[in-house]
């Protein structure tokens, strides 16, 4: 691979007063991180509250993302459906666009399904997109999914659909599962989603992340990602926020940093934290990063 994946920034959703997508600051961030060091955005993944986002918005923000400017080949798109036909068809619109990558998260409402099933359920996504499968980054969060995504069916996903799977997000937070990963697939894009982990990974062989926190902390998760440098402050604020419910957690910083509570809203089954939950979060922060408090 003759160019690493970098830093994509897990980019956060903003709700207005009326609950719906507030999407010129939605392009602010994206514009902002992008500026910051971020190689491209993510949209709708675990962050961006993707699971309720719906089909007509997902398209509604794809669109004005591409008329404000953004290039298609720096936007990734994360999908996260249940059945084969809403996955395809999320993932196919977005890529007939041009996008980078789909983040594509297996189907989570059964739990403890086989590999067998998953690669199945794939391989059907992959069968519906046809000559449109291209560049799947597969999404390992069993922390949210409850599904799982084994070494062994990675490594037969990538046999079977070659140049269509072509990395993994893992967010796992399992340091012997991402380094088992990054031993037997090597050749894939391993992409390190706890950023506790990050830099390690990196170090043996990890391409970069989709991120989270490069939300609010682009240059420091930056230089992790693509260089593979220790940042023990990124390392124990992830910490803080996981004494939180992490979305949520990371549109307090977003408000925080940018002076705007758009950002406090979340969408149902989410809720956003507290007043005392946000002072906290703003002590810990500013009490790592003192050179950064406003």
């Amino acid at each position: 691979m003759s160019q690493k994946f970098g830093l994509s920034v897990a980019l956060t959703t903003p709700f207005d007063s009326n609950g719906d997508i507030a999407i010129g600051p939605m392009i602010k961030q994206a514009e902002l991180s992008l500026a910051s060091g971020c190689s491209s955005v993510t949209l709708f993944g675990t962050t961006g509250e993707g699971s309720s986002i719906g089909t007509q918005e997902r398209e509604q923000v794809l669109n004005a993302f591409l008329g404000a400017g953004i290039a298609a080949n720096r936007i990734i798109v994360g999908v996260m459906a249940d059945s084969v036909e809403d996955a395809a068809a999320h993932a196919g619109s977005a890529l007939s666009k041009g996008v980078r990558n789909i983040l594509l998260a297996p189907p989570f409402y059964f739990k403890n399904v086989s590999d067998e099933g998953l690669f199945r359920w794939f391989s059907a996504v992959f069968a519906r997109l046809a000559d449109k499968a291209r560049d799947i980054i597969v999404y390992n969060i069993p922390s949210v999914t409850m599904v799982p995504l084994s070494v062994a069916l990675i490594g037969r996903l990538r046999s079977a659909f070659p140049g269509v799977v072509t990395g993994v997000k893992d967010s796992s937070g399992d340091w012997p599962y991402t380094e088992a990963l990054l031993k037997e697939h090597s050749d894939l894009i391993i992409l390190i989603g706890d950023e506790r982990h990050l830099a390690r990974g990196v170090r043996l062989g990890g391409q970069g992340a989709i991120s989270g926190m490069a939300n609010f902390l682009p240059s420091e998760v930056r230089l992790m990602a693509e260089e593979g440098k220790d940042d023990p402050r990124v390392e124990d604020f992830v910490l803080e926020l996981l004494k939180f419910p992490v979305t949520a957690a990371v549109k307090v910083m977003v408000a925080q940093r940018s002076g705007d509570e758009i950002w406090l809203a979340v969408r149902p089954p989410l809720v956003s934290i507290s007043g005392e939950g946000r002072n906290h979060l703003a002590g810990a922060f500013n009490a790592l990063f003192r050179s950064k408090a406003a």
